[in-house]
């Protein structure tokens, strides 16, 4: 049993800590009773820029792949800082054939610089490579975040994405948005077509003088409704335009632009050429600035190759997640696998109910793990990160004690069945709600920390090995190697990463009962 719990990051209690401050009465057994491994997650341990906090989706990726993966946002910044971004071949022939055919360039992303989904950065290579094509007319359509960075911050971003145009000569404001609405993937089609008229039509719900008063005080930056910039001259997107969507990070950008891809044909617009910072997984091919690292020979494929059958489950907010992340950005069918999406208990009121439908999910681990043919199941509760997000330190710790009743019963089923239990975090999030800003002043905080996450395993019975405890420096990589040697399995050559069972010489002797795990 893989048991991902996400967002569970490390942290000395404090009046910021929501996962010190939950009544967790059995992550406090686990953790008292069992050595505890503190791994690395974020920056270059995963494949992350230095000092950039780790994610979801690149946490499960390298949990899968048994490496560190150069992450998208890594390979974006290289490009940036080499200038092979602002003179990328691709971005310089449609600049130029935009300017020549008098049409515009539409620059699509999440305005901020929490560097999770998006830099504000690359918005000044992207302007600047339109500039030396001599492309005059670029529409920006800034996403307001208040989720990867602080909350009521938007207008300072904002502020800033002027200035960068302002440096590149071109650039003018045609929509703001919140990523609620533009970044939705929780299934809520109302929420992205939102999004999508008011980039495709300018169709908003309000209207600003300018992209820094478009913000709302009244609401958080992420729940920005859909508004039009009145002092532009900005109708909607032409037929011959180009729309280039400037989030390098794939998952929350997708629905958007599928919706877009979908309509523009409906709508009379063949000629619209659309374009990603990055490699998207979207259902239509949509050419890529930046293309991706490769992530094979993980997990996924070793278990394949030795005929092992597994179940992934998690709800749909993190559903990919335990599938096609974990399988390498992989989406084939493979039939050693079973993937079960558990629905949602009530809707995306994360604050109303942090509880989400974590008993749904626990219920389906109980049921996979008592199936004898079922060699190893992977599972994530998501609601640290998920309820974490919305900034809310009581509802954050709520959802936090919900998960620790989900692991307490999948823990109880596991030692019925003689299976172990490996718990790992993904990435910090729940032990750090606040944040201070430039004034001083404490805000609500619900984006990723660069806290290392606990890694702790649970024996099926007395006797059986544990992890070593050590002093060597590890990280989240670590993971699928341990799994393949908790299974048996011959480790791919691609796995770069030790098992944590094997971390250092002298912790052999504790993992010499290993054989009884294995059979």
């Amino acid at each position: 049993m893989l048991l991902v719990l996400d967002g569970w990051g490390q942290a000395p209690p404090g009046p910021d800590n929501a996962i010190a401050a939950a009544d967790t009465p059995f992550l406090d057994e686990l953790l008292e009773n069992y050595p505890v491994l503190m791994l690395d997650a974020s920056g270059s341990a995963v494949g992350l820029p230095d000092g950039v906090a780790g994610n979801s989706e690149i946490g499960h990726l390298v949990i899968g792949a048994g490496r560190p993966l150069t992450y998208d946002s890594l390979l974006v910044q290289r490009q940036a800082e080499s200038g092979d971004l602002r003179a990328n071949p691709q971005l310089r022939e449609v600049c130029t054939r935009l300017a020549e055919n008098g049409s515009a360039l539409h620059l699509v992303g999440l305005c901020s610089d929490g560097r999770i989904h998006s830099d504000i950065a690359h918005f000044a290579e992207l302007l600047h490579a339109a500039a030396d094509a001599g492309l005059g007319e670029v529409w920006l359509h800034p996403i307001t975040d208040g989720r990867d960075v602080a909350d009521h911050t938007a207008g300072g971003y904002l502020a800033r994405l002027a200035e960068l145009a302002e440096s590149a000569g071109v650039g003018s404001y045609a929509t703001v948005i919140g990523r609620n609405y533009a970044m939705d993937k929780s299934g809520n089609t109302k929420l992205t077509d939102a999004a999508c008229r008011l980039l495709l039509d300018a169709e908003a719900t309000a209207t600003a003088r300018d992209g820094i008063t478009a913000v709302d005080t009244s609401t958080g930056d992420a729940s920005l409704p859909p508004t039009v910039i009145s002092e532009g001259a900005f109708t909607g997107v032409r037929d011959g335009d180009a729309i280039l969507f400037a989030n390098f990070r794939s998952d929350r950008t997708a629905p958007l632009v599928d919706m877009v891809a979908d309509r523009l044909p409906a709508s009379g617009r063949e000629n619209v050429r659309l374009l990603s910072l990055a490699q998207y997984d979207t259902r239509t091919t949509i050419p890529a600035l930046v293309a991706r690292a490769d992530a094979s020979g993980g997990l996924a494929d070793a278990l394949e190759a030795a005929e092992v059958r597994s179940v992934r489950i998690a709800e749909r907010e993190k559903f990919e997640h335990v599938t096609f992340f974990v399988n390498g950005r992989d989406s084939r069918h493979r039939s050693v696998e079973e993937h079960q999406c558990v629905a949602s208990a009530v809707g995306d009121d994360y604050i109303a109910r942090p509880e989400m439908n974590v008993d749904g999910v626990a219920q389906h681990v109980v049921d996979a793990m008592a199936r004898d043919e079922v060699a190893l199941v992977i599972a994530n509760l998501a609601n640290i990160d998920v309820v974490g997000h919305t900034g809310d330190y009581a509802a954050t710790v709520r959802g936090t004690e919900a998960v620790d009743r989900a692991v307490r019963r999948i823990c109880q089923q596991a030692r019925a069945t003689g299976r172990w239990v490996l718990l790992v975090g993904d990435h910090g999030n729940g032990e750090q709600m606040s944040q201070r800003s430039d004034d001083g002043t404490s805000r609500p905080y619900g984006g990723h920390t660069h806290n290392k996450v606990p890694c702790v395993l649970m024996p099926a019975s007395q006797g059986e090995p544990v992890l070593a405890e050590t002093g060597t420096p590890l990280r989240l990589p670590s993971v699928a190697p341990t799994v393949l040697d908790l299974l048996g399995v011959p480790k791919p050559t691609a796995m770069s990463e030790p098992s944590l069972l094997d971390v250092r010489e002298t912790s052999r002797s504790q993992t010499s009962a290993s054989v009884a795990i294995k059979s």
